[in-house]
């Protein structure tokens, strides 16, 4: 497979992996239709899961994202780096949030895991690889800066490194 020379652009549908078969989370086969997550109650209904009432039917299960929540196995990493990211803690977290509460609105296993402060700088961890991308992409177009992806298929990973 090629690898991309160009980023992605923040909040495309395109594929970083087509395969996924090194993703322990990725669902092996359809569950019973409708399934509700018993942890976040997203629905699993028409194939994909969404934010919707919870059908009097349905049967529970852990859905991905909670599962690696639970697990702590993040998909995507974030690290913000430099001088900027302590002076400006509070306006880049207000900045994640609300883009991680938009992506999630449509992509109900687009999470934030957690973000914290390690020496001087700040790792978010995400469900998702799309969504590290793109908060990394967020925060470069917010308050500029430099950001380098890197990818590991093996692991179905990205870290995304945000320095200003």
């Amino acid at each position: 497979m090629k690898s991309h020379t160009r980023p992605f652009k923040a909040g495309s549908q395109e594929k970083i992996f087509p395969e996924h078969e090194n993703d322990a989370y990725k669902l092996k086969g359809k569950l019973r239709d409708p399934s509700v997550c018993s942890t976040c109650e997203a629905v699993y209904q028409d194939a994909r899961w969404q934010w919707s009432p919870r059908p009097p039917s349905a049967e529970e299960v852990v859905c991905p994202a909670c599962h690696r929540i639970a697990d702590r196995e993040p998909a995507g990493f974030l690290n913000i780096e430099g001088e900027f990211a302590p002076q400006h803690r509070e306006e880049l977290v207000q900045l994640l949030r609300q883009h991680e509460a938009r992506a999630r609105a449509t992509h109900v296993m687009q999470r934030i895991m957690a973000i914290e402060d390690d020496s001087g700088k700040m790792i978010v961890t995400t469900t998702d690889i799309h969504l590290a991308r793109d908060l990394g992409e967020a925060l470069k177009a917010a308050f500029h800066g430099s950001l380098e992806l890197k990818y590991s298929k093996e692991d179905n990973l990205l870290r995304a490194y945000w320095r200003r």
